[in-house]
C-alpha cells in the first residue's frame, strides 16, 4: 500500500467515524420523562420518529407501567418495539398509538429498542 492510499484510507475511516458519531450520538439529546403519580398504571407517551422521545423514562418499581408509543413515521426500522427484559415484542402501526404494559419488579435500567436494535431507549425503575 502506498503512502497516498494509506492517507486516503485513514481519512475515509475518520470521516465514517465522524458521521456515525454526529448522527447516532451527538444529534440525539436524551429526553427524560417521569411517569405521573396517581391511581392506575404509570403512563408515559413516547413519540417514535427517527428515535424515541423521550428516550429515557423513569418509573416506580412494583407499579404497572403503560408506555403509549405514537409512531409518527413510516420508516420500517421503527415498526416494532422490543423490551427484552419483559418478553415484549410489539408491532407499532404508523400514525397510531400502541400501548405496551408491564410491571418492573426490581430497580434498575431496562432497555427498549426497535426490532433491528438501532433505535434505543431506556426505562429506569426506581423504588
Amino acid at each position: 500500500m502506498t503512502t497516498s492510499q494509506l492517507v486516503v484510507t485513514l481519512l475515509g475511516v475518520i470521516a465514517i467515524a465522524w458521521v456515525n458519531y454526529y448522527f447516532f450520538v451527538a444529534g440525539r439529546p436524551a429526553a427524560v420523562a417521569a411517569a405521573g403519580e396517581g391511581p392506575g398504571p404509570q403512563r408515559v407517551r413516547i413519540e417514535v420518529m427517527g428515535g424515541y422521545s423521550p428516550a429515557i423514562v423513569k418509573v416506580r418499581v412494583g407499579h404497572p407501567v403503560r408506555l403509549e408509543f405514537f409512531r409518527n413515521e413510516t420508516n420500517s426500522c421503527t415498526e416494532e418495539v422490543v423490551l427484552p427484559d419483559f418478553g415484549i415484542r410489539t408491532y407499532l402501526p404508523a400514525h397510531q398509538m400502541t400501548a405496551v404494559e408491564f410491571t418492573p419488579k426490581r430497580p434498575g435500567s431496562y432497555e427498549f429498542a426497535c426490532g433491528m436494535g438501532m433505535v434505543r431507549g431506556k426505562i429506569v425503575a426506581e423504588p
